[in-house]
């Protein structure tokens, strides 16, 4: 397995052409000095760039104009003799230089226009969108071919912009005439880009492993870790999963994608950016506590961590980027002992939405996808601890399966839950999840009759007592509409009620919804049948889009019945709390991480928000049990070393943690 570095740096240098004296101010020495002092042990550094231009003495590519020397070599070395792992980046989907010099070799979309990223054609400032079904891809592998015969020594392989975009370019054109495709079919356009990008991962993917004779690390960068189509993952050694939260990405992202990459059996580190918002933010800065916390969390996710920050033309790093880095990365140092060779501990597995819907999709809006986004939230809100897990996943380690929203079951995915339940296993589903792929019903027996969905949109729930919210005893308004539901061998676990009518322009009442009927509709809003929870309500997408706590509760409850006190982890932190479990074997330990900060939005980037950490929120007294893990003899605070009293009894061992400030670990010691 690929051993990956705890504390890396990716340095950006997107460059154009109109900026002078590239690299006037870079030393050496001091480059690396820089490194060292912030305890960085390993950086991606630019062999070539989004503009198209090369920071080394190429004969595939051009070096940047303005550029006097082999930039990337004197990089190289400095960083060589100072002990760190260097990784070469080289751009793939996007090439400014050659969308200009070689048009024909650009992506075409289907409405006839150049597909272009972040601007939205060509008088905008934006990236040209590259087509890998032409000879720029014969390009791309000669550069990366090149770079791994001028820098053998190097520690891996980093190309950008991975996505199967559909193209209706000359060549994708011919390629679907002679596959019989149909270019008017966005199926068959599908499948050409489906092609196109296994055509780009297997001709890299072999011109990447002429470094170090296969041995060095291999990454492609698609921007999201997407679940449901593990063909690619061949092509990797390792995955760094881009999630900078302030920007767009949010701070539920990265443990969605963490606990993804967690079951694939491959090595991750978790990438975020110094960055107040995006990448190639000049002189942005984030708060201290929020790269320690973005850090904190990166390890209790069993990720390595590497930070985002963007060179300046000049070549001479920033000193204020570096002293953030280095308070945070100082930190990281210290708690690695207890992050090495570690194994999550999950009880629920969450079928990903957004791999059923799209499996291996690559672009934006799959990592944005928001019932993905609202299971994320709730889940790590609630403290629950899971995996995400596709189709192709070992479900017998887990406790309890949850279908969100949107599975609607194929006779193969039928199958494998019912395996599942037949085994012990527990199911929470709802929304259209359960229901069958092609035709109408339920396709596993809940315990009620499906009768459609609601043509009220919203309606409201009155949930059975043992579900409800502490705070709540009436009918809610559910935001969404149900899938009407007649509970029939099964029990209810509650009742809809329908509004009065749909507001719409001829009849409304009030702001904004109609008020509910006060007698039920005759339709339950959920249904227990032994193992298998059923919720006529899309919760997850609800909680995303309106964040309400009394559907939390209800959504938890769920679980909570499900699991019967089958919790591995229980502990009173507040809900912008984390908390992950880990074993440790070698060490003959379990690691607890608790986590604490509170993101705040604070305006937009790209439409996106902006959720800013900056005040440190300290935790005292935090209860925590743990039940299921092995008969402990000791715990200490880390990476402090203090002793921490244990509470065992037959259901388990309780601690107290005294302070919990960002990041608190446990460690649970037993025999071996």
């Amino acid at each position: 397995m690929t051993t990956l570095p705890y504390r890396q740096v990716h340095l950006d240098f997107h460059t154009s052409e109109h900026i002078p004296e590239i690299g006037a101010s870079f030393d050496a020495d001091r480059f690396a000095a820089t490194l060292v002092q912030a305890r960085v042990d390993a950086i991606t550094l630019f062999g070539k760039c989004h503009h198209g231009w090369s920071y080394y003495d190429t004969q595939v590519g051009l070096r940047h104009p303005q550029l006097g020397f082999d930039l990337l070599r004197a990089q190289f070395e400095a960083c060589r003799r100072a002990g760190i792992a260097v990784q070469i980046y080289v751009t793939a989907g996007w090439d400014e230089r050659n969308a200009f010099v070689h048009p024909e070799w650009r992506q075409i979309a289907p409405d006839g226009t150049f597909r272009c990223s972040r601007g939205r054609n060509l008088v905008e400032p934006g990236w040209k969108d590259m087509c890998f079904n032409t000879p720029y891809l014969d390009q791309v592998c000669d550069q990366v071919r090149e770079v791994a015969r001028l820098f053998p020594d190097a520690d891996g392989i980093f190309l950008d912009i991975v996505r199967a975009e559909d193209c209706c370019c000359s060549h994708c054109l011919a390629s679907m005439a002679r596959a019989g495709l149909d270019w008017t079919d966005p199926a068959h356009r599908r499948r050409q880009a489906i092609a196109t990008r296994d055509r780009y991962y297997q001709a890299t993917t072999q011109a990447a492993r002429s470094l170090r004779g296969g041995r060095a690390r291999v990454f492609h960068n698609t921007s999201h870790l997407a679940p449901g189509d593990r063909s690619v993952l061949q092509h990797f050694t390792h995955f760094e999963l881009e999630s900078l939260p302030t920007g767009g990405w949010g701070y539920d992202h990265l443990p969605l994608s963490a606990a993804y990459a967690r079951t694939l059996g491959k090595p991750y580190l978790g990438m975020t950016g110094k960055f107040h918002t995006f990448w190639g933010e000049y002189g942005g800065f984030k708060h201290p506590d929020a790269l320690r916390y973005e850090c904190a969390l990166m390890l209790a996710l069993g990720a390595r961590c590497s930070i985002g920050d963007q060179l300046d033309p000049t070549g001479r790093l920033d000193d204020t980027t570096y002293a953030l880095v280095g308070a945070a990365y100082r930190e990281v140092e210290a708690k690695e002992p207890w992050c090495r060779d570690t194994e999550a501990v999950s009880d629920v597995a969450l079928y990903s939405p957004s791999g059923h819907l799209r499996p291996g999709a690559t672009d934006w809006e799959s990592r944005r996808h928001p019932i993905d986004a609202g299971c994320a939230r709730l889940l790590c809100e609630s403290h629950v601890l899971f995996d995400v897990v596709d189709r192709a996943s070992d479900l017998s380690r887990y406790k309890l399966l949850i279908l969100p929203d949107v599975i609607r079951l194929d006779d193969e995915l039928a199958g494998i839950v019912e395996r599942y339940l037949a085994g012990g296993g527990k199911v929470l589903m709802t929304g259209e999840s359960g229901l069958r792929a092609q035709g109408d019903g339920f396709a596993l027996d809940v315990g009620a009759e499906h009768h459609g969905r609601s043509p009220y949109d919203p309606d409201y729930l009155l949930p059975a007592p043992q579900l409800r919210a502490d705070f709540v005893a009436s009918p809610m308004v559910m935001y969404a509409a149900s899938q009407r539901i007649r509970v029939t061998t099964g029990e209810s676990l509650g009742q809809v009620h329908d509004p009065y009518f749909n507001r719409t322009a001829r009849q409304f009442c009030n702001h904004i919804h109609t008020p509910p009927r006060p007698q039920p509709s005759g339709f339950d809003g959920g249904v227990r049948r032994g193992n298998l929870i059923y919720l006529a309500h899309p919760v997850f997408a609800i909680y995303r889009d309106k964040g309400a706590v009394a559907l939390k509760q209800i959504v938890r409850r769920c679980i909570d019945l499900l699991l019967a006190g089958g919790r591995s982890v229980e502990c009173a932190l507040p809900s912008f709390g984390r908390v992950t479990l880990r074993r440790q074997p070698s060490e003959a330990r379990d690691i607890v991480h608790l986590l604490c900060a509170a993101p705040m939005n604070r305006g937009t980037v790209m439409d996106k928000p902006i959720d800013v950490v900056e005040d440190v929120v300290t935790l005292h007294d935090v209860e925590v049990r743990l039940r299921g893990g092995p008969l402990y003899t000791h715990a200490t605070l880390e990476p402090q070393g203090d002793a921490l009293p244990l509470h065992q009894d037959g259901d388990g061992v309780s601690f107290s943690v005294p302070r919990v400030a960002v990041h608190q670990m446990v460690a649970l010691h037993h025999r071996r």
